[in-house]
């Protein structure tokens, strides 16, 4: 056998992790139109359910290290994600950056609630109208969370869909139709869009056009506050007023 001399690359890009529900078909497709050229992303599964209650998105949490553990050990991670909204309500923004931090080491957690809460904030936003394709007993917790930091939700509408895997199929245009008669219903500042496996990218603009009122998503919130912890622009590519926000966290 011969050995070889080699060299190392010790160039260091910014660096993201994000822990995906096992059942989520949308968030990887999305990340890649909204995170810029040049980041380094690694992605990680959590166990969920088929279909989503309070009690399945609460057991996540017992898997939460484990799936962040499994996380590349070498990279030196500058903001690592979580991606679910209705896992976030149901476990606490602080309960989940504390099961990540002991699986990987990373500068900053941060999941879709507290994204969320941020873009609010950024946009003077008090007032939320909230889409969810979910029961209403799972939004409950998220709007009792969004009410603690501040922001009321007087519009609420659901597809009343508990089974993941049809909610990645809902079309964008069912959920555009239904934003849209949501919104008409009045006294919101801006419109949410929930859930991270809800298609949401290719309606924001459109809506926000017609409707003269920022569209914020589960993704897009995400991304966008990963990429500002990060101390990064989002993509030319990302959609909505709040991918043009920039706020110092």
């Amino acid at each position: 056998m011969t050995a070889y001399a080699y060299q190392l690359d010790d160039f260091q890009p910014k660096t993201f992790g994000l822990i995906v529900l096992q059942a989520d078909e949308r968030i990887e497709s999305d990340f890649r139109q909204l995170m810029p050229e040049g980041i380094q992303l690694f992605v990680s599964r959590v166990p969920s359910g088929l279909e989503v209650s309070n009690a399945s998105l609460a057991e996540m949490e017992a898997h939460l290290a484990a799936a962040a553990g499994l996380l590349p050990r070498a990279p030196q991670f500058d903001v690592v994600g979580y991606g679910c909204t209705s896992g976030t309500a149901e476990i606490g923004a602080a309960t989940i950056a504390d099961r990540v931090l002991s699986g990987v080491e990373t500068g900053a957690v941060t999941e879709p609630v507290s994204a969320l809460v941020a873009a609010c904030r950024a946009l003077e936003v008090r007032q939320l109208g909230i889409l969810s394709p979910y029961v209403e007993t799972v939004s409950k917790k998220l709007r009792g969370v969004l009410r603690d930091n501040g922001i009321e939700t007087p519009q609420f509408g659901s597809f009343e869909e508990p089974i993941e895997e049809k909610v990645a199929r809902i079309l964008e245009t069912s959920t555009l139709e239904a934003a849209w008669q949501l919104a008409q219903k009045g006294r919101i500042d801006a419109l949410f869009l929930s859930c991270t496996n809800l298609r949401t990218l290719s309606i924001i603009e459109p809506l926000e056009r017609e409707l003269g009122i920022p569209v914020l998503s589960s993704n897009q919130v995400l991304a966008w506050h990963m990429l500002g912890l990060a101390k990064l622009a989002p993509s030319e590519t990302a959609p909505g007023r709040i991918s043009t926000t920039i706020s110092d966290f």
